[in-house]
């Protein structure tokens, strides 16, 4: 698209508001950025010396005149400002589609409920492993539009992609797309109903054509149904599975303890499920929806197999903090919704204390109350969502305790753990009632175990 001397609004001054601001007014764009809130001052000298337009606390009136808007994941539809340009029928773009215009690379997309940080950070380190010029962008780290607009042209870009940044796509094409699981999540923004979040995520595949491949996982409820309605103008991509299972037609799937790739009638063998370097059964399907990611692309099998075995994992997921006096303290706090918590116990087989909580997203904490029962003594709630747990989990728990910080956390579960059981913080929640983001909360919790 030629934005020359178009004048756009950016709703939103964070990251990515920020990144599309930047690729537009490069490409000769007249922005203005405009946030209801706060921006900080580093983002604010950053705009200033590069000649951006911005305002903050309010929307003016020029706010409400560009010819259309950008919008940053964090603003919710309701929000006025964007009411005024989607019923005035003006167009909204999300960032990532914004950047999509400029990009030159082939797009990996991998979207889910749970898993998307790890298997786009699984598949930088195939590509890398592979030596395949590539970046890794979008929810994770460095934003699309920056990737486009300041890093050196690559033949691939991996994106983590969230439900806010599909929701605003027209064009944005990925030539591989994924979606690993869809549950429930992030409700709040969706009126309270899941059908609305899980359209959201299928968005990712809908401008894909034949030339184009789409993974999903074959045993989600949700994802192959779906699948069945949608209707693509373009023509339907290649669609490629994976399970642990069963065996699929065109995919990759587990039989016996080996891990095997079919497609076109034609099997190859990869490796023994029990090599991959990532504990979980969790990890055995993120580890298999990369690998066919992979494969799509054309990578060779041994980078696959040996990214599989190497890959040590992201920070913040099932972290391994510290070992102290026998109890192990683990650092989970990138599990924000519940799903992402019964994966978490599910991966450990000894007695438990676990931290959880911050801000509700309409959570259901009664789904992993089996999980609780057999494996966890002791419940330490935190943040806004302190009743919540106790009203659904407490009969569930021989003890269930509530801080006010996250040092009295850590120290409360110190005082009853024993020797050979885990310390998880796997809060099922947004972060936001008290810290900055999930990476903070997870830096605080480590912050305080090692200091015991």
């Amino acid at each position: 698209m030629d934005v020359k001397n178009r004048h756009i609004v950016v709703i939103g001054a964070a990251r990515s508001g920020l990144a599309a601001a930047r690729l537009l007014h490069r490409q000769g764009a007249r922005v203005l950025v405009t946030d209801g809130g706060k921006i900080s001052n580093e983002s604010k000298n950053l705009m200033h010396n590069l000649g951006i337009q911005f305002e903050e606390g309010e929307h003016t009136k020029q706010a409400f005149e560009a010819e259309f808007a950008v919008a940053s994941p964090g603003v919710p539809d309701e929000a006025p400002i964007m009411q005024h340009y989607l019923t005035n029928r003006n167009d909204v773009y999300s960032e990532i589609e914004v950047a999509s215009w400029f990009n030159h690379s082939n797009i990996v997309a991998i979207t889910g409920s749970n898993g998307k940080t790890t298997v786009s950070s699984w598949l930088g380190h195939t590509w890398k492993t592979a030596n395949i010029s590539h970046n890794v962008a979008g929810n994770i780290g460095i934003a699309f539009s920056d990737v486009v607009a300041f890093e050196k042209p690559a033949d691939w870009t991996i994106l983590e992609v969230s439900s806010f940044q599909l929701d605003h796509i027209h064009n944005f094409r990925p030539k591989i797309s994924c979606i690993l699981n869809i549950t429930p999540d992030h409700l709040n923004r969706y009126q309270n109903k899941f059908e609305n979040y899980a359209a959201s995520k299928m968005r990712i595949l809908e401008n894909q054509g034949p030339n184009d491949v789409f993974i999903y996982w074959n045993e989600d409820p949700i994802v192959g149904d779906l699948l069945e309605k949608t209707t693509f103008s373009s023509g339907k991509p290649r669609i490629w599975r994976f399970s642990s299972d069963v065996e699929v037609e065109e995919g990759i799937f587990v039989r016996d303890g080996q891990i095997i790739f079919k497609t076109q009638m034609k099997e190859e063998f990869l490796m023994h499920v029990d090599e991959i370097g990532l504990r979980g059964r969790h990890n055995v399907h993120n580890g298999l929806a990369m690998a066919l990611a992979a494969r799509a692309a054309e990578i060779r099998i041994e980078s696959i197999r040996d990214s599989l075995m190497k890959f040590e994992g992201v920070e913040h997921r099932l972290e391994n903090v510290r070992e102290l006096d026998g109890v192990k303290y683990i650092n989970d706090s990138k599990a924000t919704n519940v799903n992402a918590v019964w994966y978490a116990l599910d991966s450990y087989k000894v007695p438990m204390v676990l931290i959880l909580g911050g801000r509700d997203k309409g959570n259901n904490y009664a789904e992993i109350a089996d999980q609780v029962r057999s494996k966890v003594h002791t419940i330490i709630a935190i943040g806004e969502s302190k009743a919540a747990i106790e009203k659904q989990l407490k009969e569930h728990v021989p003890t269930l305790k509530t801080a006010e910080s996250m040092e009295e956390a850590v120290r409360l579960a110190r005082k009853v753990a024993k020797r050979g059981e885990v310390v998880l913080l796997s809060p099922a929640c947004a972060s936001f009632d008290m810290f900055e983001s999930y990476e903070h909360r997870g830096k605080e919790f480590k912050k305080y175990v090692n200091t015991l």
